[in-house]
């Protein structure tokens, strides 16, 4: 008992250096864990310091259950409950094989005792029936362990070859099921686009599409740093309007009011602000131009002079508001077309321009403005996200199902659909295949041998022992042919 147990421990030591998966764990803490775990520890205990030692790295290497894709089988009740048919089929196989010895050993007796005729029929299908039973029970049994712990060659299928089976069955997944016209014909005969406008089109699903919408946008605005997306807005807004010259856009602008004559209502509005100001402000307009006056002029002298001023300048201010043809209008369209023009192809114009840009940009006020702009958009996005009503979900939801209408109906567009989903899953196949069959290969090395072995057989062992049964009468049923040939040619 203990020296199967050594060579099961010496083997699975054996694999897992091959392997050379995981860390390495120190070896005196190995050996303790490893006496604290049941049957495997006393195992190990078993034996000599050197292989306790070996076995103790070898599960420390070994892939833990639930740490990720290389994860070994779980044995479950549910595998038991298989492995109890199993162990049932075995019995009936088994039984038949001992029935047909038995059948064999009398029909033998019968004719060495002299018994003519049938004897040796029964004793010929009896005796090819122990030949196929015990033939097929060597192929069964030779799957799954070593018959008889024998170490005969080709024996033990699954727990030696499991590595090398993981890598075919990797490659023909790969091969039969991963190519790129079998995906692409798989999702075309789907007809997802067709699908996906039917679902859409219900209003329950479209109410149930946009919530989750709205949760997402929801987590993703509450996931993101106003100061990083402030800053990265600013940097933005800042770095496109510094790559865009404005001279010669503000010059087509302005030239297009001119002609239009809408800066008439500006010149209007200043016009009636001026004179409104020079009659409630008299009296500083006059103050100021006798403040002015040198010091060596009578005082009346300046009066009057400040009088004078004040009356001309109100009564220009008066023309200009009270008649649209006035000269100085005129000038201000000359001055303002001019002005359009010189922005549009003035290079010394333009340059100023854009000085007076950078330096409006690099202010600190310009730049508080720029940034608390997120915060205003941040807080109006998330409101009419959290509303059931508001403007953006409902619009939002009438998008969707306006979108599943037209899918459900438009052929072209349902083509377009699956092209491009046909598109993106032969890419994500055609590219990253290898990855994909290595997760199988590389899942099947991970797992223990015994235990692969062990559920495998567990899951389909019931219906290998129906070979074992159809061996025994098929075995029968030939060699019964056999001997009734050779006894008829022998006359």
């Amino acid at each position: 008992m203990r020296t199967s147990r050594g060579r099961g421990v010496r083997g699975r030591v054996e694999r897992m250096e091959r392997t050379g998966s995981g860390e390495q764990e120190q070896d005196g803490d190995a050996v303790q864990k490893d006496a604290a775990q049941g049957p495997e520890g006393s195992e190990r205990a078993a034996l000599p310091p050197a292989q306790a030692q070996a076995s103790a790295q070898a599960q420390a290497r070994e892939p833990r259950v639930g740490a990720g894709p290389l994860a070994s089988f779980a044995y479950t009740a549910a595998d038991e409950e298989k492995q109890r048919g199993v162990r049932r089929m075995k019995l009936t196989a088994t039984g038949l094989l001992l029935l047909v010895a038995l059948v064999y050993v009398l029909a033998t007796w019968a004719k060495n005792s002299g018994v003519g005729g049938w004897p040796g029929y029964v004793a010929a299908a009896a005796e090819a029936g122990m030949v196929g039973a015990l033939a097929d029970w060597f192929a069964v049994t030779a799957l799954f362990r070593r018959p008889l712990g024998l170490p005969i060659p080709h024996t033990a299928i699954i727990p030696t070859k499991k590595d090398q089976l993981g890598q075919s069955l990797g490659s023909f997944v790969g091969e039969n099921f991963l190519s790129g016209d079998v995906i692409r014909d798989r999702i075309h005969a789907l007809g997802v686009g067709r699908r996906v406008g039917v679902w859409l089109a219900e209003p329950a699903h479209a109410d149930r599409v946009t919530a989750e919408l709205a949760t997402a946008l929801r987590g993703a605005l509450t996931v993101l740093r106003d100061s990083d997306v402030q800053a990265i807005v600013g940097e933005a807004i800042t770095r496109r309007a510094n790559a865009v010259e404005i001279g010669p856009g503000l010059g087509k602008m302005l030239e297009k009011v001119v002609t239009d004559g809408g800066h008439r209502k500006v010149v209007d509005l200043v016009c009636v602000r001026a004179h409104d100001w020079l009659v409630e402000h008299g009296d500083s307009v006059m103050n100021a131009v006798q403040g002015g006056a040198p010091g060596w002029t009578p005082r009346f002298v300046d009066k009057r002079v400040g009088e004078r001023v004040y009356k001309e300048l109100l009564r220009f201010v008066t023309e200009m508001r009270d008649m649209p043809e006035h000269p100085a209008r005129g000038s201000i369209d000359t001055f303002l077309t001019d002005f359009a023009a010189d922005l549009q192809s003035d290079a010394d114009t333009r340059a100023r321009v854009e000085r007076l840009k950078s330096e409006i940009l690099g202010r600190a006020e310009v730049q508080d403005v720029i940034a608390s702009a997120w915060s205003s958009v941040r807080t109006m996005i998330l409101s009419a996200a959290e509303d059931e009503r508001s403007e953006l979900r409902l619009r939002a939801r009438a998008s969707l199902m306006s979108l599943g209408a037209k899918l459900a109906s438009d052929a072209r567009l349902q083509g377009k659909l699956d092209g491009w989903l046909e598109d993106a899953a032969v890419y994500v196949v055609t590219t990253y295949r290898a990855e994909i069959t290595s997760l199988i290969s590389e899942t099947v090395a991970g797992w223990d041998a015994d235990q692969t072995s062990k559920k495998i057989e567990a899951h389909i062992g019931r219906d290998l022992q129906f070979i074992r049964i159809n061996g025994t009468v098929v075995g029968a049923l030939a060699g019964l042919a056999i001997y009734t040939v050779s006894h008829a040619l022998g006359g």
